[in-house]
């Protein structure tokens, strides 16, 4: 997991996680944004809140709800790129954040999955907030999801 300061407030976090089962099994599940659930630690209550099925293309919409430090928060995202099996891009429409930018990329390997997630964002009140409340929960919550994948795939 890597997690640097960029310029201008912002942030990046890459994480990569080799999963032993191919791509055509890998894409479907992060296809389904009520997986993301799944996958989300327990502490944030997050739920999608957007009415299913959710046709998964460039410019849908995605209606969120979440807890954070228990404060009561709802998240828009929109995906802003969808390429089956390689990637997708989600980006907030509204909430918590002042940018969130996640790309989601898929590579085939020898073998199985390659995820990769790239992450720039920025948070209200700078790196004080970034340091002191934000940052170590950023680490927490893709923790927690590539211990989620590895139980469901690995």
């Amino acid at each position: 997991m890597n997690h640097t300061r960029l310029a201008n407030g912002t942030w990046a976090l890459e994480t990569s996680l080799d999963l032993p089962r191919p791509v055509e099994e890998v894409f479907p599940f992060f296809a389904d944004a009520f997986n993301l659930q799944r996958i989300t630690p327990p502490f944030l209550d997050f739920r999608v809140v957007t009415p299913g099925p959710i046709e998964m293309k460039r410019g849908a919409l995605i209606d969120y709800r979440l807890k954070l430090r228990g404060i009561p928060l709802r998240w828009r995202s929109e995906i802003a790129a969808w390429e089956p099996n390689r990637r997708f891009i989600d980006t907030q429409v509204k909430g918590p954040y002042r940018l969130w930018h996640h790309e989601h990329l898929f590579e085939a390997t020898p073998d199985g999955t390659r995820v990769i997630d790239k992450v720039h964002y920025a948070v209200p009140g700078g790196w004080l907030v970034q340091k002191w409340l934000v940052g170590g929960d950023v680490e927490r919550i893709f923790r927690y999801r590539q211990a989620q994948l590895i139980e469901l795939f690995g």
